[in-house]
C-alpha cells in the first residue's frame, strides 16, 4: 500500500510518532554532545594533574605487597606510559564530570515524567554521586589492596612478577568502574521503581537469577581470584536486597497515591 492510499488521519498519526522519534533523537544528540563537552573540559583538568592521578592510581599496589618491588611498573615500548596516562586522566575526568552526566541522564528523561517525578532531580543527582563513588572508594580501600595482595602471595614463591603499566592501569581502572557502577544499583532501582517500571514483586521474582548473574558478572570483571570476585558479587546481592526495599516502598508510596486519587 502506497502513502497516498492511506486516510488523512492515519497520514496524521504516522507524521506525529515520526516528528516524535526525530526530536528525540535530537534531544539526545544534544545530552550527548553537552556530556562530551563536560568530559573534555574535565579531561583537561585532569591532564594537568596526571602524574598526582598516576601516583593516586599506584598506590594501592605499594599497600598490597610493601615489601616487594611491585611498584616498579615496567613498560613494553615508549608510547605505553603516555597513553597510559590518558586513560587515566579520562577515568579520572568521568569521575569528576559524573553530577553533571546524571544530570543530563535526566533531563533527557524528563519530559516523559510526571511533575512530582520531576522533583526527584536533585535526590537522583546527589544519590547517584554519592554511591559511585562509594563504591569505587570500597574498591580502591578495600577490593584492590586485598585481591592484589592474595594473588601476590599465591604466586610470590613460584616466580616474580614483572608488571607492566598497561597492563596494570587497564585492570584497576576497570575495577573502579565496575564497582562504581554497580553500587548505582540502588539509585537506578529507586527511579525505576518511582515510575512504576518495575516492583518488589518482580525483584523478588528473580533473586535467584540476580544471585547467578551477580558471581558471573564479578567473575568477568575481577582477576581470576575468588577473593576479588567475592568482593564484587558479595556487595552486589546486598545492594540486590537493599532495592527490592526500595521497590517496596516506593511501590506501596505509589499505590497509596493512586488510591488517594480514586477516591476523589
Amino acid at each position: 500500500m502506497n502513502r497516498e492510499d492511506l486516510p488523512t488521519e492515519t497520514l496524521e498519526s504516522l507524521d506525529e510518532v515520526r516528528m516524535s522519534f526525530l526530536s528525540h533523537l535530537a534531544e539526545l544528540r544534544r545530552r550527548l554532545i553537552y556530556c562530551l563537552i563536560a568530559v573534555f573540559a574535565a579531561f583537561l583538568i585532569c591532564w594537568y594533574f596526571r602524574i598526582e592521578i598516576f601516583e593516586f592510581l599506584k598506590a594501592p599496589l605499594v599497600i598490597a605487597a610493601p615489601e616487594a618491588d611491585l611498584a616498579d611498573l615496567h613498560q613494553r615500548d615508549l608510547a605505553e606510559v603516555f597513553f597510559t596516562l590518558l586513560k587515566s586522566s579520562l577515568l579520572a575526568a568521568v569521575f569528576l564530570a559524573s553530577p553533571f552526566l546524571l544530570y543530563q541522564i535526566w533531563k533527557f528523561v524528563a519530559p516523559g515524567l510526571y511533575p512530582r517525578e520531576k522533583k526527584a532531580v536533585l535526590p537522583f543527582m546527589f544519590l547517584g554521586t554519592l554511591f559511585f563513588f562509594t563504591g569505587a572508594a570500597f574498591c580502591y580501600y578495600l577490593v584492590i589492596p586485598l585481591g592484589y595482595n592474595f594473588l601476590y602471595e599465591f604466586s610470590a614463591d613460584l616466580a616474580e612478577p614483572t608488571l607492566m603499566i598497561k597492563d596494570y592501569f587497564s585492570l584497576t581502572t576497570k575495577l573502579l568502574l565496575a564497582f562504581g557502577l554497580v553500587f548505582e544499583m540502588p539509585v537506578a532501582t529507586l527511579f525505576l521503581s518511582g515510575v512504576g517500571a518495575i516492583t518488589h514483586h518482580f525483584l523478588l521474582k528473580h533473586w535467584r537469577i540476580a544471585v547467578v548473574a551477580a558471581f558471573i558478572l564479578a567473575a568477568m570483571l575481577t582477576p581470576p581470584d575468588i577473593i576479588t570476585q567475592v568482593m564484587l558479587a558479595g556487595p552486589m546481592i546486598v545492594l540486590y536486597l537493599i532495592s527490592i526495599g526500595i521497590a517496596y516502598t516506593q511501590t506501596k508510596r505509589r499505590e497509596r497515591r493512586q488510591a488517594a486519587l480514586d477516591a476523589e
